[in-house]
């Protein structure tokens, strides 16, 4: 009995922590002149880069991405953009659920 309890917490936990990730999405419009080739977005309590979101694809100057950003239980982000100088920019604790990105040079590191 009491490990059955024990097993019914425990899934209890789990089902409710799948429950409170959510998906989060962040346009990201390029103002810098130049066209980005990478695009990094990981969480902000992240030590390290995830992969490059855009993939295949650029972001050419003028243009906005929405990158889509699924099962994350937290909206703060950083995001690091490199264009094809090799320039990056990067957004540091960026809540996505209220803010969407305009990189220009101002914002060059």
């Amino acid at each position: 009995m009491h490990i059955t309890l024990r097993l019914v917490a425990l899934i209890m936990l789990c089902l409710s922590t799948v429950a409170s990730a959510s998906d989060y999405y962040v346009d990201v419009t390029n103002r810098t002149g130049y066209t980005i080739f990478y695009m990094y977005v990981s969480p902000a309590s992240s030590k390290t880069w995830e992969e490059d979101v855009l993939g295949e694809t650029v972001l050419e100057n003028g243009e906005t991405q929405r990158v889509t950003l699924t099962g994350y239980t937290n909206p703060y982000f950083d995001i690091r953009l490199v264009d094809q100088d090799n320039d990056s920019y990067t957004f540091w604790t960026i809540d996505v659920s209220t803010q969407d990105i305009v990189v220009t040079l101002d914002h060059l590191d």
